[in-house]
């Protein structure tokens, strides 16, 4: 839900769409204007795929997507995990275009301040909890809304219920690699080399939707959508993680960052964009970058049906699973209210009761009193930072038990084929019950508030 502005103007500029509005400015764009990136991409890494294939043959040919659907001959070793960026590091001097590539990324643009890079990454883990409820369920759950990238998306089928939880796990595992340190960010670091690897798989995803579109064309249409992961998907993706969070994710939680913080995380995503091949320009100050998050809302959040069956797949990948032990109706909750009820709406996601509006709530209100708190003490602010870049990175990639175990290299496991054209929707599987630790603190949080605004009123009268 959108916190209602009093003071907001209105006049011939004001735009309003799902849910959001905003100030139309000359530093946005028209769909004319941006049209020509759905049908340009990252030549270079297509490129480099081939050289690296060349030099090391993939080795999972199967089909369907996954590896993991194809039974093991017992006793047999698993097949070794092809890694594209060390193949590129080992080899970028041998070959012409591999060292094009490697030198591009190497090559640090004139307008990174290291300084304020490690000031962007402290900004993520300063409101951690917030950012991880607004990536999950605003940034990817609402994200679905854009019609032509769940196209993409549904055809690899990664974002089925029985593999959306990992996808959700994986896409973490890449923030929380380039917001570790600064030498993760920095050439050589793990931040450097996830941005590497996921820019190579995405090459890949790509070849292989043309490819297949080439032998029949009614699979997948370039006219209709553009190219598969294009630069304008590109662009909004690096936006979903940086100004989606900034202008919506975080105030629908009601967290304002400061005016530094918003430079510093936007250049933090600017570098990481400079990584992947993504056009940069879009990001050089924080009015820019707020205004191609809007002019893409505008243009980009179509839901489709498609768009409905992916969102509700994150769902019941989540729900009732650990460590949250969420249950539907609050992620639903949660969901809408960081969507706004239009948006929901076109999803599929369906109306829950204000009980679990109010826990949504409470939660809203735990993440102000605690980051609001400890970023208001500089020593806090420290402790807090060091402690959750440990302790998340433990909970999400080495826990076995429900994170992914170890560190994925993003390899190619969701094969795109002729036989898939759209994404199973998932049905209600019950989880671990009885466990309901998020929804008992916020109910918690919600009783202290209430109890603290009856006590200041008693004490008023």
């Amino acid at each position: 839900m959108s916190w209602p502005n009093p003071f907001r103007r209105h006049d011939e500029n004001t735009r309003h769409t799902w849910g959001y509005t905003f100030q139309w400015t000359p530093l946005h764009t028209t769909p004319e204007e941006t049209n020509h990136l759905k049908f340009s991409y990252d030549e270079l890494a297509d490129e480099c795929l081939q050289r690296l294939d060349a030099i090391s043959p993939p080795t999972n040919k199967e089909l369907p997507r996954s590896r993991s659907r194809i039974p093991a001959k017992e006793g047999s070793e698993p097949a070794p995990k092809r890694d594209l960026y060390e193949l590129l590091r080992d080899h970028h001097s041998v070959d012409e275009k591999l060292g094009q590539l490697w030198k591009e990324v190497n090559t640090i643009p004139e307008w990174v301040d290291w300084d304020q890079i490690a000031r962007g990454q402290d900004v993520f883990y300063r409101y951690a909890g917030v950012a991880l409820t607004a990536l999950a369920y605003q940034s990817l759950l609402g994200g679905m809304g854009a019609s032509r990238i769940t196209e993409v998306l549904a055809r690899t089928g990664g974002f089925s219920p029985q593999v959306a939880k990992h996808r959700l796990y994986e896409t973490t595992q890449h923030i929380l690699q380039v917001t570790s340190s600064l030498s993760s960010i920095q050439p050589l670091g793990a931040g450097f080399a996830s941005s590497l690897r996921v820019r190579l798989l995405h090459a890949s995803v790509r070849r292989r939707i043309l490819s297949l579109a080439t032998q029949k064309p009614s699979y997948y249409s370039v006219p209709e959508y553009g190219i598969p992961i294009n630069d304008l998907d590109c662009v909004g993706t690096i936006a979903t993680f940086s100004s989606t969070l900034i202008w919506i994710g975080f105030p629908r939680q009601g967290i304002f960052l400061r005016a530094q913080e918003i430079e510093d995380y936007i250049a933090l995503w600017r570098l990481v964009a400079h990584y992947m091949g993504t056009p940069t320009s879009w990001f050089s100050s924080p009015a820019q970058a707020r205004a191609i998050m809007e002019s893409l809302m505008i243009e980009e959040i179509r839901p489709s049906p498609t768009s409905r069956i992916l969102a509700n797949n994150i769902i019941v990948s989540l729900q009732n699973q650990p460590p949250a032990y969420a249950s539907r109706d609050f992620l639903v909750a949660s969901a809408r209210w960081l969507n706004g009820g239009e948006l929901a709406d076109e999803l599929g996601l369906v109306r829950t009761g204000w009980y679990y509006k109010a826990l949504v709530a409470g939660q809203c209100l735990f993440f102000m009193g605690l980051c609001y708190l400890y970023r208001s003490v500089d020593y806090l602010d420290r402790k807090k930072i060091s402690a959750l870049r440990k302790i998340l990175y433990q909970i999400i990639v080495h826990n076995k038990d429900h994170g992914l175990g170890s560190e994925t290299v993003f390899e190619f496991k969701y094969i795109p084929s002729l036989d898939m054209t759209a994404t199973e929707a998932g049905e209600y599987v019950p989880g671990v019950q009885g466990k309901r630790g998020v929804e008992r603190r916020n109910f918690r949080m919600l009783v202290f508030a209430c109890a603290g605004v009856g006590v200041l009123g008693q004490l008023e009268a």
